[in-house]
């Protein structure tokens, strides 16, 4: 596992990035062209990183773009050599702020894949291609049957981790603070939702990033503790995180 550092925002203070909801208000329809670092056949190379999500069920990929605007995976297949192969597709959203952020992206994985083994990601999308590394969990074994809706997190290669909940596709969960309670330990706080807000009501898997200030132990089981977040979730709930 890669050396678990405190990742800082510009500004200072304790740093949270959202995977914004797919009501998300903005002025300004440009989405940021992600940051480009090569081309192949044409396509413009960007980077990928990816988390193991929901017990090996699930990947996230995170990528840089607008905060607003999250790709959806249009597809993921295992190719003959076993790489896993997805294909992102722009959100339905006409409305897109014009930032730079990381958002996760959240796939669910087809048959085969074994997240105790390493796994290399191709993703293509508009115009664009990535590909990582997602090291396996050593003893995760391949998870059986469909999702238990229970959260889940994994972790980067940066000292950041993506959190999955589950619940309406509209509403995504707010981080409101994060505290490093023990080398093995990290409790995250949602906020409360505003009352008035307006919810689809479907279940669909939210991801956010979370960015710990202070040392976590390097190569050892990190206890995730979630807390808050209204009567939605059922506080609070533990979880190992993965990587």
């Amino acid at each position: 596992m890669t050396t678990r550092i405190a990742s800082t925002l510009a500004g200072g203070g304790l740093a949270l990035l959202l995977m914004a909801s797919l009501t998300a208000c903005a002025t300004d329809s440009s989405d940021p062209t992600p940051p480009a670092s090569g081309g192949v056949g044409g396509a413009t190379e960007v980077d990928v990183d990816a988390v193991w999500l929901d017990g090996g069920r699930m990947v996230g990929l995170v990528t840089q773009g607008s905060s607003s605007c999250v790709p959806i995976a249009d597809g993921a297949t295992l190719s003959a050599d076993g790489a896993l192969e997805v294909t992102l597709v722009e959100s339905a959203s006409e409305v897109c702020t014009a930032d730079m952020a990381p958002r996760v992206t959240v796939v669910s994985l087809p048959a085969g894949v074994d997240p105790s083994q390493d796994l290399q990601i191709d993703v293509t999308g508009d115009g664009y291609r990535g590909e990582t590394d997602l090291d396996g969990v050593a003893g995760l074994p391949a998870p059986e049957g469909e999702t238990d809706y229970a959260p889940s997190a994994g972790w980067l290669d940066d000292g950041a981790f993506a959190v999955l909940t589950w619940g309406s596709s509209s509403c995504a969960p707010v981080i409101q603070d994060i505290e490093v309670t023990a080398s093995d330990a990290v409790t995250v706080t949602f906020a409360a939702p505003e009352p008035d807000r307006m919810c689809t009501m479907d279940i669909a898997p939210r991801a956010v990033l979370a960015f710990p200030e202070g040392d976590l132990a390097d190569d050892a089981p990190v206890t995730l503790t979630l807390t808050g977040g209204g009567p939605e979730f059922e506080t609070p709930v533990t979880t190992t995180i993965l990587g």
